[in-house]
């Protein structure tokens, strides 16, 4: 039986604010967790791709996961953590801490990088995972950053396993395989959209929602294109989804989330646009097409609804 573990709706994978000499921002990552859930996102995830989780050090993931954890408790929000390994002994340590604590809900876990064991060996570590790390598992499906593709037939593999509630599909295209995954995947198995641009369709063809960097901006928008595909207003839908989509891509203009956080530090949400090697900053003219882009227009968002509404 699966866990119980509402996974519908708007999942925003938190940045990690640094100070302009790189030391983690506590203050600003709690505003931001506190302001995401606020605006109407179901949850958070910490130690994602957008969170640079990979330059922090055990200590500082340690502090991550906790703001995160107290700002999902005060909301009794879902926190899901990610858990990027090609070691699966070692993965199965770190999902048996988080479990520990008692406050994370799920880990984000992708096909092992670099590896790239096939798919018989990648559904082998994921059962491990399963069967071993004491947590529920969100598989997260990005063959262009793991080298690893995933079939329909092995991640409905996965979904069947009772320990998986979900997957972050970010396979960069909405094609047939993507709809015989929404057609076929188990009860109690979440298809969250991962690809920020292509939201709005993959939702429209039936996902329960989606895991968003672009959402660190504009939060309560992308959780209303949530809201109303699931409400079938497919008009206001398409409009809203179609302008978000134009944020999102200029959010990606540069590698994630340098735009994001140059975007986020130009409205004063956290002290500095810094980001750690190997990225570098993104570009002042990225910065500012995106940060025209990021304004809700209330009488857009006025229209959506009153739209819905008739």
């Amino acid at each position: 039986m699966k866990p119980e573990a509402n996974l519908t709706g708007l999942f925003v994978p938190l940045v990690t604010p640094f100070t302009d000499d790189l030391h983690l921002a506590p203050d600003a990552l709690a505003r931001l967790a506190e302001e995401a859930l606020a605006a109407g996102a179901s949850g958070l995830v910490a130690l994602g791709t957008t969170a640079e989780a990979a330059t922090l050090t055990a200590e500082e993931k340690r502090a991550v996961v906790s703001i995160c954890a107290a700002a999902c408790r005060a909301h009794r929000a879902p926190l899901i953590v990610g858990v990027g390994t090609n070691d699966t002994a070692a993965a199965i340590v770190t999902l048996r801490e988080l479990a520990q604590s008692g406050d994370v809900t799920a880990a984000l876990v992708p096909a092992p990088p670099y590896t790239r064991p096939g798919e018989a060996g990648t559904l082998a570590h994921m059962t491990a995972l399963a069967e071993h790390g004491g947590l529920p598992l969100v598989v997260y499906d990005i063959p262009y950053r793991t080298a690893q593709p995933l079939s329909t037939a092995t991640l409905n593999a996965l979904g069947r396993l009772p320990e998986v509630i979900g997957v972050k599909y970010s396979t960069g295209a909405i094609d047939a395989a993507a709809m015989e995954l929404l057609d076929s995947s188990a009860p109690g198995f979440a298809v969250l959209g991962g690809d920020d641009a292509v939201i709005s369709p993959i939702l429209a063809a039936g996902a329960h929602g989606g895991v968003l960097a672009s959402a660190n901006v504009r939060t309560a928008d992308f959780a209303e294109l949530i809201s109303l595909w699931h409400r079938d207003a497919a008009g206001p839908a398409r409009r809203l989804g179609a302008e978000l989509a134009r944020l999102s891509a200029a959010l990606f203009a540069e590698p994630n989330p340098t735009v994001i956080k140059g975007v986020l530090h130009a409205q004063g949400r956290i002290p500095s646009p810094a980001v750690r090697l190997p990225l570098l900053a993104a570009s002042a003219d990225s910065v500012r097409r995106a940060t025209a882009l990021a304004t809700t227009r209330p009488q857009q968002a006025h229209r959506a609804r009153h739209e819905t509404a008739a």
